[in-house]
Protein backbone atom coordinates (compact mmCIF):
# COMPACT_ATOMS: atom_id res chain seq x y z
CA UNK A 1 0.00 0.00 0.00
CA UNK A 2 1.34 3.41 -1.00
CA UNK A 3 1.61 5.88 1.85
CA UNK A 4 -0.41 9.01 1.22
CA UNK A 5 1.83 12.13 1.12
CA UNK A 6 0.96 15.23 3.07
CA UNK A 7 -0.04 18.48 1.35
CA UNK A 8 3.56 19.76 1.55
CA UNK A 9 4.93 16.52 0.11
CA UNK A 10 2.43 16.59 -2.76
CA UNK A 11 3.09 20.24 -3.64
CA UNK A 12 4.21 20.62 -7.28
CA UNK A 13 7.93 21.19 -7.78
CA UNK A 14 9.49 23.79 -10.09
CA UNK A 15 10.04 20.97 -12.56
CA UNK A 16 6.29 20.19 -12.52
CA UNK A 17 5.48 23.88 -12.92
CA UNK A 18 7.86 24.32 -15.86
CA UNK A 19 6.51 21.27 -17.65
CA UNK A 20 2.97 22.57 -17.30
CA UNK A 21 3.87 26.09 -18.49
CA UNK A 22 6.14 25.03 -21.37
CA UNK A 23 3.84 22.32 -22.67
CA UNK A 24 2.33 24.71 -25.21
CA UNK A 25 5.79 25.38 -26.63
CA UNK A 26 7.18 21.85 -26.47
CA UNK A 27 4.24 20.06 -28.10
CA UNK A 28 4.39 21.91 -31.48
CA UNK A 29 8.16 21.40 -31.68
CA UNK A 30 7.72 17.71 -30.86
CA UNK A 31 5.06 17.44 -33.58
CA UNK A 32 7.42 19.08 -36.09
CA UNK A 33 10.24 16.68 -35.23
CA UNK A 34 7.85 13.74 -35.60
CA UNK A 35 6.86 14.98 -39.05
CA UNK A 36 10.55 15.02 -39.97
CA UNK A 37 10.65 11.34 -39.13
CA UNK A 38 12.95 11.64 -36.13
CA UNK A 39 12.55 9.07 -33.37
CA UNK A 40 12.27 10.04 -29.68
CA UNK A 41 15.35 7.96 -28.90
CA UNK A 42 17.30 10.00 -31.45
CA UNK A 43 16.45 13.17 -29.54
CA UNK A 44 17.40 11.48 -26.26
CA UNK A 45 20.83 10.56 -27.65
CA UNK A 46 21.20 14.03 -29.17
CA UNK A 47 20.62 15.61 -25.76
CA UNK A 48 23.11 13.31 -24.06
CA UNK A 49 25.69 13.91 -26.79
CA UNK A 50 25.21 17.67 -26.57
CA UNK A 51 25.70 17.58 -22.82
CA UNK A 52 28.81 15.43 -23.24
CA UNK A 53 30.28 17.97 -25.66
CA UNK A 54 29.33 20.79 -23.30
CA UNK A 55 31.00 18.92 -20.44
CA UNK A 56 34.17 18.51 -22.51
CA UNK A 57 34.27 22.28 -23.04
CA UNK A 58 33.69 22.90 -19.34
CA UNK A 59 36.61 20.65 -18.43
CA UNK A 60 38.77 22.84 -20.68
CA UNK A 61 37.59 25.97 -18.88
CA UNK A 62 35.44 27.21 -21.78
CA UNK A 63 32.58 28.08 -19.48
CA UNK A 64 30.64 30.44 -21.76
CA UNK A 65 30.45 28.14 -24.78
CA UNK A 66 30.11 24.97 -22.72
CA UNK A 67 27.48 26.51 -20.47
CA UNK A 68 25.46 27.80 -23.42
CA UNK A 69 25.56 24.38 -25.05
CA UNK A 70 24.33 22.71 -21.85
CA UNK A 71 21.66 25.42 -21.59
CA UNK A 72 20.58 24.68 -25.16
CA UNK A 73 20.28 20.98 -24.35
CA UNK A 74 17.85 21.70 -21.50
CA UNK A 75 14.69 21.97 -23.64
CA UNK A 76 15.73 18.87 -25.59
CA UNK A 77 15.11 16.86 -22.42
CA UNK A 78 11.38 17.56 -22.65
CA UNK A 79 11.06 16.80 -26.37
CA UNK A 80 11.66 13.05 -26.43
CA UNK A 81 8.83 12.32 -24.00
CA UNK A 82 6.44 14.64 -25.84
CA UNK A 83 7.35 13.02 -29.16
CA UNK A 84 6.75 9.54 -27.76
CA UNK A 85 3.34 10.53 -26.38
CA UNK A 86 2.27 12.02 -29.71
CA UNK A 87 3.33 8.85 -31.53
CA UNK A 88 1.50 6.66 -29.03
CA UNK A 89 4.81 5.06 -28.09
CA UNK A 90 5.17 6.32 -24.52
CA UNK A 91 6.27 3.49 -22.26
CA UNK A 92 7.62 2.86 -18.80
CA UNK A 93 10.93 1.75 -20.31
CA UNK A 94 11.13 4.98 -22.30
CA UNK A 95 10.59 6.98 -19.12
CA UNK A 96 13.25 4.86 -17.43
CA UNK A 97 15.78 5.53 -20.20
CA UNK A 98 14.96 9.23 -20.11
CA UNK A 99 15.63 9.39 -16.36
CA UNK A 100 18.89 7.45 -16.71
CA UNK A 101 20.19 9.76 -19.46
CA UNK A 102 19.24 12.76 -17.32
CA UNK A 103 21.47 11.42 -14.54
CA UNK A 104 24.29 10.75 -16.98
CA UNK A 105 24.02 14.29 -18.33
CA UNK A 106 24.10 15.80 -14.86
CA UNK A 107 27.06 13.68 -13.78
CA UNK A 108 28.95 14.54 -16.98
CA UNK A 109 28.65 18.22 -16.07
CA UNK A 110 29.82 17.72 -12.50
CA UNK A 111 32.55 15.36 -13.66
CA UNK A 112 33.81 17.99 -16.10
CA UNK A 113 33.87 20.67 -13.42
CA UNK A 114 35.65 18.31 -11.02
CA UNK A 115 38.26 17.60 -13.70
CA UNK A 116 38.71 21.34 -14.30
CA UNK A 117 39.27 22.05 -10.63
CA UNK A 118 41.61 19.06 -10.28
CA UNK A 119 43.73 20.24 -13.21
CA UNK A 120 43.98 23.68 -11.60
CA UNK A 121 44.86 22.25 -8.16
CA UNK A 122 41.71 23.69 -6.55
CA UNK A 123 41.46 20.93 -3.98
CA UNK A 124 38.62 22.52 -2.01
CA UNK A 125 36.44 22.85 -5.11
CA UNK A 126 37.16 19.24 -6.05
CA UNK A 127 35.58 18.21 -2.75
CA UNK A 128 32.71 20.69 -3.13
CA UNK A 129 31.98 19.44 -6.66
CA UNK A 130 31.96 15.85 -5.44
CA UNK A 131 29.49 16.85 -2.71
CA UNK A 132 27.30 18.59 -5.30
CA UNK A 133 27.29 15.52 -7.54
CA UNK A 134 26.55 13.22 -4.59
CA UNK A 135 23.67 15.39 -3.40
CA UNK A 136 22.18 15.59 -6.88
CA UNK A 137 22.30 11.83 -7.37
CA UNK A 138 20.90 11.16 -3.90
CA UNK A 139 17.93 13.46 -4.46
CA UNK A 140 16.92 11.39 -7.48
CA UNK A 141 17.82 8.05 -5.91
CA UNK A 142 15.82 8.71 -2.75
CA UNK A 143 12.71 9.48 -4.79
CA UNK A 144 13.12 6.34 -6.92
CA UNK A 145 13.82 4.11 -3.93
CA UNK A 146 10.91 5.60 -1.99
CA UNK A 147 8.53 4.95 -4.88
CA UNK A 148 9.70 1.34 -5.11
CA UNK A 149 8.61 0.92 -1.47
CA UNK A 150 5.26 2.65 -1.94
CA UNK A 151 6.24 6.05 -0.58
CA UNK A 152 6.38 9.48 -2.20
CA UNK A 153 9.48 11.69 -2.00
CA UNK A 154 9.11 14.86 -4.02
CA UNK A 155 9.94 18.49 -3.52
CA UNK A 156 12.56 20.01 -1.29
CA UNK A 157 14.71 23.08 -1.76
CA UNK A 158 16.63 21.97 -4.83
CA UNK A 159 14.93 19.58 -7.23
CA UNK A 160 16.36 18.95 -10.69
CA UNK A 161 15.03 22.13 -12.29
CA UNK A 162 16.23 24.29 -9.41
CA UNK A 163 19.70 22.73 -9.70
CA UNK A 164 19.67 23.56 -13.38
CA UNK A 165 18.55 27.15 -12.74
CA UNK A 166 21.28 27.64 -10.12
CA UNK A 167 24.18 25.88 -11.84
CA UNK A 168 23.97 26.76 -15.54
CA UNK A 169 23.76 30.58 -15.22
CA UNK A 170 26.71 30.55 -12.82
CA UNK A 171 28.72 28.58 -15.40
CA UNK A 172 27.75 30.87 -18.31
CA UNK A 173 28.65 33.95 -16.26
CA UNK A 174 32.06 32.47 -15.42
CA UNK A 175 31.45 31.80 -11.72
CA UNK A 176 30.83 28.05 -11.65
CA UNK A 177 32.17 27.68 -8.11
CA UNK A 178 29.23 29.71 -6.80
CA UNK A 179 26.62 27.48 -8.41
CA UNK A 180 28.48 24.31 -7.47
CA UNK A 181 28.73 25.40 -3.82
CA UNK A 182 25.00 26.19 -3.66
CA UNK A 183 24.12 22.81 -5.14
CA UNK A 184 26.56 21.06 -2.80
CA UNK A 185 24.80 22.50 0.24
CA UNK A 186 21.17 22.68 -0.81
CA UNK A 187 21.26 19.46 -2.83
CA UNK A 188 22.22 17.49 0.25
CA UNK A 189 19.68 19.42 2.33
CA UNK A 190 17.04 18.39 -0.22
CA UNK A 191 18.13 14.76 0.10
CA UNK A 192 17.70 15.03 3.86
CA UNK A 193 14.27 16.64 3.41
CA UNK A 194 13.15 13.71 1.28
CA UNK A 195 14.48 11.20 3.79
CA UNK A 196 12.40 12.93 6.47
CA UNK A 197 9.35 12.87 4.19
CA UNK A 198 9.68 9.12 3.78
CA UNK A 199 10.19 8.66 7.53
CA UNK A 200 7.00 10.59 8.22
CA UNK A 201 5.02 8.51 5.72
CA UNK A 202 6.46 5.27 7.20
CA UNK A 203 5.35 6.33 10.68
CA UNK A 204 1.85 7.16 9.45
CA UNK A 205 1.67 3.84 7.63
CA UNK A 206 2.47 1.99 10.86
CA UNK A 207 -0.30 4.04 12.46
Amino acid sequence: MRAKPTADEARPTLTDWMRARLGGLVEPIAAFLNRLGLAPNTITILGLTGNALGAFLLARGQFLIGGLLVLLMGPVDALDGAMARQRGEASEFGAFVDSVTDRYSELLIFGALLAYYAMHDEVLMVGVTFAAAAGSVLVSYIRARAQSLGFEAKGGLLTRMERYVVLIPSIVLGFPSVGVAIVAVLGNVTALQRILQVRGQARRRRG
